[in-house]
């Protein structure tokens, strides 16, 4: 897979797991339309290509990702409307992207170094996995600045605890891994020099597995997550069902039956 713009790195290595690297330094992997744009594609593009089996979301720089460019925003306001159309446009690309990552068949790992704020920490928020440096710190700063982080409350709010969010929300205050790693905001905070390794142990053993069997549960934790109680059970079990009569959930119980390794052929 070849890089399609420097401020995003892209790197597919032989056992299939695709390493984005946000590269725009200089605005601190700031969501600019460009950086949304070529995030955009790239998951979409991993998405659908059957080499990938695991996204590593990472990034060069003293920042993961400073959120919205706000240089960017300011310019939109000396639009006739004040930047209502521009504002809106911004907004609805972000959150397309966030949900593009919940909706990637394939697993997201986000590798965090350095400060995510703001959309940043929506970013961090929405892959599926994250381990930070002991270093890295987060935050949801808006109300600091007279604008309430509410997109990126979205997906806290689906992470952690209430309490924990609103603490966040309403503070503005900085966090560190540590903390982080304890109200669930990222799965564990680790020493810097060990950060890239750990990250690829954890993408191995997920890139180890079928991608089919992998697509299914990803995409049935985010749906049932939002339903009620009886209906997330009745959805789960058909999801079971179907993913019983599969060829890899056929493949892996014999082989755990007949002690040997599975042979998975992703379907």
């Amino acid at each position: 897979m070849t890089n399609h713009s420097d401020i995003l790195l892209r790197d597919l290595a032989p056992d299939g797991i695709l390493r984005l690297t946000m590269n725009d330094e200089r605005r601190r992997n700031a969501l600019s339309e460009a950086m949304l744009s070529e995030l955009g594609a790239a998951f979409a593009d991993a998405g659908a290509d059957p080499a990938v089996r695991v996204i590593v979301l990472a990034a060069n720089g003293p920042a993961f990702c400073a959120g919205h460019d706000l240089k960017e925003m300011t310019a939109g306001r000396q639009a006739p409307d004040r930047g209502r159309a521009y504002f809106e446009y911004v907004m609805a690309q972000c959150s397309g992207v966030m949900q593009a990552i919940v909706n990637c068949p394939k697993p997201v790992i986000a590798e965090v170094t350095g400060v995510a704020t703001a959309a940043g920490c929506q970013l961090v928020a929405s892959c599926d996995l994250a381990l930070a440096s002991d270093t890295a710190r987060f935050s949801t700063p808006g109300v600091h600045i007279g604008l309430f982080c509410s997109t990126p409350m979205v997906a806290l709010s689906r992470n952690v605890a209430s309490k924990h969010a609103m603490e966040m929300l309403l503070t503005g205050d900085m966090i560190s891994a540590t903390r982080a790693a304890e109200i669930g905001l990222v799965n564990d905070a680790v020493p810097e020099d060990a950060l890239r390794d750990a990250v690829a142990e954890m993408a191995g053993k997920v890139a180890a597995k079928s991608t089919m069997t992998l697509a299914t549960g990803k995409r049935a934790f985010y749906a049932q997550r939002e339903k009620p109680l009886a209906e997330a059970y009745d959805y789960a079990s058909q999801v079971m069902v179907d993913n019983m009569l599969a060829h890899d959930a056929e493949e892996g119980i014999g082989a755990f039956i007949e002690k040997r390794a599975a042979q998975w052929q992703d379907r």
